[in-house]
């Protein structure tokens, strides 16, 4: 059984220029992604600013990225996070989204995300509230296709530390208000689940009444802890049997646009191949592919510092030894190494809050 696979642009921290995303989309159309989704934390005008239209030198990339999206037959969306909107959807509210829907159709956006993660609500029916929101969202766009990121996108209580107590039934209000068609994404067990089993993603859809689109958050590495580690392993814990429980695979990459390219081809082959999948091999092949044969065999070596030491326990002689290294390539994949050695991909926990 095949899924669509598709990538989430959904990560705090440094934004990707135009160009790395270009790339990354067209290198991902031939291993099938066919969706991508537009919403980094650090697009203020999608987030905390979003009543704001975006500066016209964006719009105009933005409106370009989805030509080439259709180009490549990958169905473009926008991620909308109208921040804490559920705390108070009144006219003023309702008119500012509207005009902000009105922006995005004159993009062309296939599939309109309404994103209420990582906020902190102070609504006591929350569910019902962003199930309203939701259908009030669909009458006023022209989008072809909806989804929704609950505020509660995950089982980790993390979510209810930071962002307070769940509400009961919270999951099961929300997907039995939403409309049907309305896809619903879900990050596993944890935030950054380690494993992602067809029993638990079963047992989300029967709650949700509908099978969940997986937000799988990896290879993605923001936040002040993982910043300091690269994601390259080729994927584990998603085995090709969680197929017949999602409606959908998107992955949220790292902050290293190139890099992100390895794992997220071993994720195409872990469900072409089934149970004759190999991570490892597939890993070496997927940076290979993507690096080319030198590079490739050089991040491999590195593997154990660079993925699983990180820069905290890197120390100065080795770490100019590695810039020496990856200063002797000429590849964006090289640079993208360079950049995060010398602290370029840091995301401190106050760019997390304000973001």
């Amino acid at each position: 059984m095949t899924v669509e696979l598709g990538v989430i642009e959904g990560f705090y921290g440094p934004m990707w220029s135009w160009a790395e995303r270009r790339k990354l989309l067209k290198t991902l159309a031939k291993h099938g992604y066919g969706f991508y989704l537009y919403a980094p934390k650090a697009d203020p005008y999608l987030r905390r600013r979003w009543q704001e239209p975006h500066p016209a030198a964006e719009f105009a990339a933005l409106a370009d990225f989805a030509e080439l999206c259709e180009h490549e037959g990958v169905r473009f969306g926008v991620g909308l996070s109208p921040f804490e909107i559920f705390n108070r959807f009144d006219e003023s509210a309702r008119h500012a989204l509207a005009a902000k829907l009105k922006a995005l159709d004159r993009i062309g956006v296939q599939e309109l995300a309404i994103l209420f993660d990582d906020m902190r609500s102070e609504t006591p029916s929350l569910a019902s509230t962003q199930a309203e929101i939701m259908r009030w969202v669909k009458a006023h766009s022209a989008a072809a296709m909806f989804s929704i990121c609950p505020t509660y996108y995950s089982d980790d209580p993390v979510l209810d530390r930071v962002f307070g107590e769940r509400p009961s039934d919270y999951l099961e209000t929300l997907g039995a208000e939403l409309d049907k068609d309305v896809r619903v994404f879900w990050t596993g067990e944890e935030v950054c689940s380690r494993e992602i089993s067809p029993g638990h993603l079963k047992h989300v859809g029967d709650r949700l009444g509908r099978k969940p689109v997986l937000w799988d958050n990896y290879p993605v590495n923001d936040g002040d802890r993982m910043s300091q580690h690269l994601h390259l392993r080729g994927f584990t814990g998603r085995p090709a049997a969680n197929a017949a429980h999602i409606a959908g695979h998107g992955i949220n990459p790292a902050l290293q646009p190139t890099l992100s390219t390895v794992p997220a081809i071993t994720l195409a082959e872990s469900y072409r191949l089934g149970p004759d999948y190999q991570y490892g091999h597939s890993l070496r092949h997927a940076a290979r592919e993507a690096l080319g044969l030198d590079l490739a065999d050089q991040i491999l070596t590195d593997l154990l510092v660079l993925q699983d030491a990180g820069l905290g326990r890197i120390g100065e002689e080795k770490r100019a030894n590695l810039e020496n290294v990856y200063g002797a390539f000429s590849h964006p994949a090289a640079e993208e190494i360079l950049r995060w050695l010398r602290g370029g991909y840091q995301v401190t926990d106050e760019m997390v809050a304000t973001q």
